[in-house]
C-alpha cells in the first residue's frame, strides 16, 4: 500500500519523476512517493488505481502522464469512471480522447 515512506524520501514535492524516493509534484498534499505511487498503480486495488490515474491526468503536465500511465492500458478502459473525478482537466482530455478516436488512432 501506498502510506509508508522510506526514511530517507523527502516529503518535499519534486520535479524529479525518476527518483523511487521523491514525491512527484503533482502530489502535494501527501508524501506519497514515485515508487508507491508505481507500485499502487501496478499491482493495488481498483479504487486505488482509479485515484492515482485521475490524480495524475488532473495534476500531471501532459509529458509527465506518461510517465506513469500507458493509455491503453490505464486510462481507455477507466476512462467512463474516470472522466468525473478529472475536475478541471476533464474537458482536455476529453478532447484528446475525441480526437484520437476521430483520427482512428485509438478504438
Amino acid at each position: 500500500m501506498v502510506d509508508s515512506l522510506s526514511m530517507h524520501a523527502s516529503t518535499d514535492p519534486s520535479l524529479d519523476l525518476d527518483s523511487a524516493d521523491a514525491v512527484p509534484y503533482f502530489n502535494w498534499d501527501a508524501p506519497v512517493t514515485n515508487a508507491q505511487i508505481r507500485q499502487t498503480l501496478e499491482g493495488g486495488t481498483e479504487d486505488e488505481k482509479l485515484f492515482w490515474t485521475a490524480r495524475i491526468l488532473s495534476e500531471a503536465r501532459y509529458p509527465d502522464v506518461w510517465k506513469y500511465l500507458s493509455l491503453t492500458r490505464d486510462v481507455l478502459p477507466r476512462y467512463s469512471r474516470l472522466s468525473r473525478r478529472l475536475g478541471r482537466k476533464q474537458a482536455f482530455w476529453d478532447y484528446l480522447i475525441r480526437g484520437w478516436r476521430r483520427d482512428g488512432l485509438i478504438p
